[in-house]
């Protein structure tokens, strides 16, 4: 049975209340894949602000260079970039939500928080 620590809740209420504060959602991520992904904003969202700025940086220069003509390169790019990211995003939800649930339960191997719940 787990101790009380802070305001009456035990370590363990606490570590789920902290999980589901900063838990991500799959559903979030593809909206925002869907309605703001030629900025990076499902990126930005899932913790990967270094590629998400890649794409950002991919599409403003498309739009900016677009009426010389090298600009459709670049959107071509950021286009094919974020349409394969669709297939991505429920492995790196579910990779994000598997380390924070590592972090909160002591640091143990994600896999191991896994087989135990």
């Amino acid at each position: 049975m787990s101790e009380t620590v802070q305001g009456g809740l035990s370590a363990d209420t606490q570590a789920l209340m902290a999980f589901e504060a900063s838990k991500k959602s799959t559903g979030v991520a593809y909206l925002l894949w869907f309605f703001l992904g030629g900025f990076g904003a499902h990126r930005f969202y899932l913790g990967r602000a270094g590629s998400a700025v890649g794409i950002l940086l991919l599409w403003l220069l498309g739009w900016a260079t677009v009426l010389v003509g090298v600009g459709v390169f670049f959107l071509v790019i950021a286009g094919l970039w974020v349409l394969i990211d669709a297939f991505l995003i429920p492995g790196w939800v579910k990779t994000h939500n598997m380390m924070l649930m590592a972090k909160l339960s002591g640091g143990g191997s994600p896999m191991l928080v896994a087989a135990a719940s």
